[in-house]
């Protein structure tokens, strides 16, 4: 099965490669993906490819889904994968797009068991083993270098569910220490609740103290749009991260500068039952 699979995506890079305009327009409206290397934007480049072929797009609410948002969403996927494998997305297929932010009904039994219904107001979503939801205005504003990124936040409890519940421990690469992955992240995670419980934490979206699983996404969000804030915010932490998705973005080179894209001149020239919640 997977030498066919392979087979297939060789085939599809081979005939349906990502056109030098598209590219070029999706460099240019994502600063995050200009910090590249030139290397890491060609493997990301054929990441967006089979990602598009793989995965099945559905608008809501009227979107007017065109491939430049397909192609949008793809880019900010791809990139916790890229030195990963697209298999690490093959528990889940659909990803449904709303024009803006979407509400969604929550469920829940107190402690006396009293069921509370409510509804929330989101940005995304991700079901385990199923759909990833996102707001097209979210992921407009994502990828600027800001810390916040709808679609990387989302990817990223994908991958914690990869082996069981949203709780912040994905499945770990070997020769990771599951420990002292354990140790860091809970350590972590009750100083920064603590700190914002006596005067908040400045740095960091308070929206990571919801949860373990949360944690791990906002901080994964950080790790890709605000890097040495992240190693400045948790030191400990940084390094995990960098072992877990293979990257180290400290070392991207400056957002503002123009990249050597690999392009002729002539090409240049045109120039979350729900789990989450962000």
């Amino acid at each position: 099965m997977k030498f066919l699979r392979n087979l297939r995506r060789r085939r599809i890079l081979q005939h349906y490669s990502l056109p030098d305009l598209a590219w070029i327009e999706i460099l240019d409206r994502v600063p995050l993906l200009r910090k590249l290397p030139k290397e890491d934007r060609e493997r990301l480049r054929s990441l967006i490819t089979l990602f598009l072929h793989e995965k099945r797009f559905v608008p809501a609410a009227d979107l007017d889904l065109t491939q430049a948002v397909k192609l949008h969403i793809a880019a900010l996927a791809c990139l916790p994968i890229l030195n990963l494998d697209l298999d690490w997305y093959d528990d889940w297929a659909t990803i449904l797009v709303y024009p803006a932010e979407f509400v969604s009904p929550r469920e829940a039994f107190d402690d006396i068991g009293v069921l509370h219904q409510w509804q929330e107001i989101l940005g995304g979503e991700a079901w385990e083993r199923g759909p990833v939801i996102l707001s097209w205005a979210d992921v407009e504003a994502s990828g600027h270098g800001s810390g916040y990124n709808v679609v990387i936040h989302e990817m990223a409890h994908k991958l914690d569910m990869r082996n069981g519940p949203c709780d912040g421990f994905p499945p770990l690469h070997r020769g990771m220490d599951r420990r002292e992955w354990t140790r860091a992240f809970t350590h972590a995670f009750q100083e920064f609740n603590a700190r914002a419980e006596r005067h908040g934490d400045p740095m960091i979206d308070p929206y990571a103290g919801e949860s373990p699983g949360e944690f791990f996404a906002v901080l994964s969000e950080y790790f890709f749009e605000q890097p040495d804030l992240l190693h400045t915010a948790f030191p400990s932490l940084y390094p995990l991260l960098r072992a877990f998705y293979r990257l180290d973005p400290a070392s991207w080179q400056d957002p503002h500068a123009r990249p050597s894209d690999g392009l002729s001149d002539t090409a240049a020239a045109h120039r979350g039952p729900p789990i989450d919640s962000h």
